[in-house]
């Protein structure tokens, strides 16, 4: 049976990137010419292996790229509607858009809840606005109430990752990039963080723009995809459409289009994994001008 959502009679676009350049240290081509779509009420797969460009993919749309002296020099990016590429990440967060960076980023020393309330500060939401907007959560992620004592640092990293979601829906999104949600955890804890994605499309219509190698759970959940390779848009269409091309190969759990000759090659460095947690964490807090303490 089909878990894949189906879209909605709406044909408005959420989200539209548009033949993007980005350029770390003004010298190394990360991503060349990218473009896709996300539209509303989607649940859109950007598949590709490890280097491929999907995470500094994502960073130039959440606007995260400007900690990593990375630019986007060339295209646009336009999400609701309006030119989004030279905004900070405070204000597409105020504006509905969030980004859940790989590697589960949760702050270790606090407690599960205080986490959570870190992204419902952002909103200056009154005490029982947040009692309420906690319940929500813990509402989708039932385990989250059982620890919500425990230090973040201290749970399973399926709870970390579950952890690092809830507290992007604390803000109340539009759009939620995703980036590697299934890395390094258990197959049954993957399809769980999957099945409550795919929950939060059905019923409150959140959009999801999902980074990802592993091309089967991916495109399960996924009504449309595009695969990234060394920076480049290699392969795109419908979830369904992809799996059942010939000329896409599987390594591992990486995807890696399959070609008879090679690509231009484009000089690159990996810039995905240059953020250490406490920057990550700075970049997401004090950009937003939130203090959590």
């Amino acid at each position: 049976m089909s878990v894949q959502p189906a879209l909605r009679a709406t044909t408005q676009t959420l989200l539209h990137v548009d033949d993007i350049e980005v350029v770390y240290d003004s010298a190394i081509l990360a991503v060349a010419g990218v473009s896709l779509s996300v539209p509303d009420g989607a649940i859109v797969a950007l598949l590709g292996a490890n280097g491929a460009g999907k995470s500094t993919t994502l960073k130039a749309i959440s606007g995260l790229i400007k900690a990593e002296r990375t630019e986007i020099s060339r295209g646009a990016i336009r999400f609701q509607g309006h030119e989004t590429s030279r905004s900070s990440p405070n204000e597409l967060v105020r504006n509905g858009m969030v980004h859940v960076l790989e590697g589960r980023h949760v702050f270790a020393h606090l407690t599960v809840e205080d986490n959570l309330r870190s992204s419902g500060f952002v909103r200056r939401l009154s005490r029982q606005q947040m009692e309420q907007d906690l319940e929500r959560i813990y509402a989708w992620f039932p385990r989250l109430k059982t620890k919500y004592k425990t230090q973040a640092g201290l749970t399973s990293g399926g709870e970390q990752q579950m952890v690092a979601i809830g507290r992007a829906l604390m803000t109340r999104p539009s759009l939620v990039l995703l980036d590697e949600p299934s890395m390094g955890l258990a197959p049954i804890i993957v399809g769980e963080i999957f099945e409550i994605v795919a929950q939060l499309n059905r019923e409150e219509n959140v959009s999801f723009l999902i980074a990802e190698q592993n091309i089967n759970i991916a495109l399960k959940y996924a009504s449309q995809a595009y695969v990234l390779d060394t920076g480049r848009v290699v392969a795109q269409g419908a979830a369904q459409e992809l799996l059942g091309r010939g000329d896409l190969q599987l390594s591992g759990q990486a995807v890696i289009p399959s070609r008879s000759t090679s690509p231009t090659p484009i000089i690159r460095r990996d810039v995905d994994d240059i953020l250490t947690v406490t920057d990550a964490q700075l970049v997401e807090v004090t950009d937003l001008g939130t203090a959590l303490w």
